[in-house]
């Protein structure tokens, strides 16, 4: 069974526009703790058969997973902070991904740009930030901060050139939508699988020479680790169980603990180091830019 939003074709949506200060996402994406659900997103999104089949042909994130992860933090931070930019580089990935296109043994043609697809990436975004806040802040989004939060959500689709029909009318509709997907589309991929293992045994740099490999696997074992940890514990059960992924009461603890003590330490750390490099640079741009008014305005007339 494939899963469909509500038909939003009758329904107006919003211009394609970048994101400015005011909003949730220029508050939160940029903050280091992004990182920690990005893995259960595309964990979710490499489920989905269409995004699977693609990601294996074409995808690096087995040769090259730093790189990949670092090519992907450098994008998404574009979405938000990139102003103008922005747009520019949602038609950048569009264009990319134009002809990433595959055919499985079973004979199916899947195109990166299906609607669905296109649609379900950005979707697991959603539920990867929403589920952060409930293990790494200090309080859960309140239902009414949810749907504010989607509806910033459907500006960033809109900018992505979503098809209407694949954008739900409000979160409750989004989480009947996302429910559904897990439970009735979503597969255990040999994609999935692989990225598992990947994150949980992080390879070295390409350009790492070989004789490091042994202190590079050392040093990153803990990394690994927690990765993994996290990754499998903020993805849903249904797709945990599809996996064979199993998460007992006492990882719920830890996992809990662990979140008690980030949400309780990164706001204390300095700008600087709270954000990654372009949404700092994005925001002090900013605080300047609120400077500079403020001194025209006062100028003499």
């Amino acid at each position: 069974m494939t899963a469909v939003a509500p038909d939003a074709d009758s329904r107006t949506t919003p211009e394609r526009r970048p994101f400015a200060p005011g909003t949730r996402m220029w508050d939160e994406t940029g903050l280091i703790t992004f990182s920690l659900t990005a893995g259960s997103a595309f964990l979710l999104q490499t489920m989905e058969p269409t995004i699977a089949a693609v990601v294996d042909e074409h995808s690096t994130f087995r040769t090259d997973p730093l790189g990949r992860a670092v090519r992907s933090l450098g994008s998404v931070m574009m979405w938000i902070y990139g102003g103008d930019e922005a747009i520019a580089e949602a038609d950048r990935l569009r264009k990319m991904h134009a002809s990433l296109n595959t055919t499985t043994p079973d004979g199916v043609r899947h195109k990166a740009l299906a609607s669905g697809p296109w649609a379900w990436v950005l979707h697991t975004g959603t539920f990867a930030f929403t589920v952060s806040t409930e293990y790494f802040a200090r309080r859960p989004l309140t239902a009414a901060e949810k749907e504010a939060y989607f509806q910033e959500t459907v500006q960033l689709m809109r900018n992505f050139s979503v098809a209407p029909k694949e954008i739900p009318a409000d979160y409750t509709e989004f989480e009947k939508f996302f429910t559904d997907m897990v439970e009735n589309h979503l597969q255990a991929t040999g994609t999935a699988h692989d990225y598992l293992k990947v994150i949980r045994t992080i390879a070295p740099p390409t350009q790492l020479p070989r004789v490091l490999h042994p202190v590079w696997k050392s040093a990153v074992a803990p990394v690994g680790w927690l990765q993994y940890f996290v990754t499998v514990g903020t993805t849903p059960e249904a797709a945990r169980r599809k996996l064979g992924l199993t998460w007992s009461e006492s990882d719920e603890r830890k996992l809990k603990a662990l979140g008690w003590f980030i949400a309780r330490t990164v706001p204390l750390l300095p700008e600087r180091v709270r954000y990654f490099p372009i949404a700092y640079e994005a925001r002090r741009l900013e605080r300047d830019r609120a400077r500079l008014r403020k001194v025209i305005n006062l100028r003499p007339m």
